[in-house]
């Protein structure tokens, strides 16, 4: 049962189809995207702890996947008390849904570097916090997704206008934000992590990403990096992976600086940024590692096969009308090119609805992939 169907949940469930598994796929709204490739959907609130407990006890699922934050994840304890595999763990879930618990667990549990943070429940609590971490910073809501609620204060005109924004973006029913101190960095990267039932723990080719609004925009691998903080940032995924337990793949952040790595948030699932790999950047792809780390089948090795890109294709308007795409054909004369529409019934400003990916032998200039991709993306009109 998979919770939350939207791009990424997609391509899960077509990864595990492939292995002749039957899916369920939950979401707040009809027609999600991974819906439309499952055995059978269900609509529901997923921080209705009743609903949740209704339809685990309906499908009697032997895994649940989650995708997204909203959900109450607390039941997940429950369930796995029950026999049920929670996916990456339950104790995974629940630290990772809440920016609060995977940033103290990190900074405070396990020593990891991180940037310098304070949380914040009221407005008096957000301007003390800021004082502390200084200007400029980062401010996100605790629980959010895809950017959302996140702005970064720049002088103090910024203060209330960020604390408004962080919780009208906030997800759930949690409304607190966390200020994180602005790192200067050159380099954001994700690190896809998966950690096997054998206890083997392998690392895909770091990936650079770029952000804009606090969302994912592009992202290429490879990504210049040397051994030094490669190896860093592959030690702090493993011992916070390790630390919350589980199997499947994990989208881990890294901020990079000239001489060192801060590690910047945790995702116990397939990563947007990591969509890169369905250009064909690895032998396998990151929603074919999840579906066989959940599944507890072997993953001999992970290659980098070839240089990729990718850049997202984004809705410029509202609209609940189901939307229509221009430009496909265009887009598609480019050679060593590929696209993909998610299907999402609806759209709003900025909304991820496609994705452009090119690719090339390795030693390609990924600067020139950039431009590749970002240019594919851009021929495509979301109407």
């Amino acid at each position: 049962m998979l919770l939350g169907s939207g791009e990424l949940g997609k391509e899960f469930v077509i990864s595990v189809k492939r292995y002749g598994h039957y899916v369920i796929a939950v979401d707040r709204y009809a027609n999600a995207p991974a819906m439309q490739v499952a055995d059978e959907f269900e609509v529901i609130d997923m921080l209705n702890g009743s609903e949740l407990d209704r339809l685990t006890a309906k499908h009697k699922p032997d895994i649940i996947v989650p995708e997204i934050e909203a959900i109450r994840t607390e039941k997940f304890y429950d369930y796995e008390k029950q026999g049920i595999q929670i996916v990456p763990s339950a104790r995974a879930a629940n630290f990772t849904m809440n920016r609060k618990a995977i940033r103290d667990l990190a900074s405070k549990e396990l020593k990891v570097r991180t940037a310098n943070y304070r949380f914040a429940k009221t407005l008096e609590e957000f301007k003390s916090g800021i004082e502390e971490v200084g200007i400029p910073c980062v401010v996100k809501p605790l629980m959010s997704s895809s950017g959302k609620g996140q702005s970064v204060v720049k002088s103090i005109e910024d203060i209330e206008k960020s604390w408004k924004y962080a919780i009208e973006g906030s997800r759930g029913d949690v409304k607190e934000a966390i200020i994180e101190q602005f790192i200067n960095f050159h380099t954001e990267i994700t690190l896809l992590t998966v950690t096997q039932k054998s206890g083997v723990t392998l690392f895909c080719p770091a990936l650079g990403h770029r952000q804009e609004r606090g969302d994912y925009m592009e992202s290429w691998q490879p990504v210049p990096i040397s051994d030094k903080q490669l190896k860093e940032a592959q030690h702090i995924a493993d011992k916070v992976t390790r630390a919350l337990t589980g199997c499947g793949i994990w989208g881990v952040e890294f901020f990079l600086t000239e001489n060192e790595v801060y590690f910047s948030e945790l995702s116990p699932r397939p990563h947007d940024t990591g969509m890169v790999t369905m250009a064909g950047t690895q032998n396998l792809n990151e929603f074919e590692l999840h579906a066989r780390a959940v599944l507890g089948y072997p993953i001999p090795e992970i290659t980098l096969e070839r240089a990729g890109a990718s850049a997202v294709i984004l809705a410029e308007k509202e609209s609940s009308d189901y939307p229509q795409y221009s430009g496909i054909e265009d887009a598609l004369t480019e050679k060593k090119t590929e696209i993909r529409i998610f299907g999402k019934p609806t759209t709003r400003k900025y909304r991820r609805m496609g994705v452009a990916l090119v690719n090339d032998s390795l030693g390609t200039d990924v600067t020139l992939l950039r431009e590749k991709a970002k240019n594919i993306a851009a021929k495509i009109k979301v109407n």
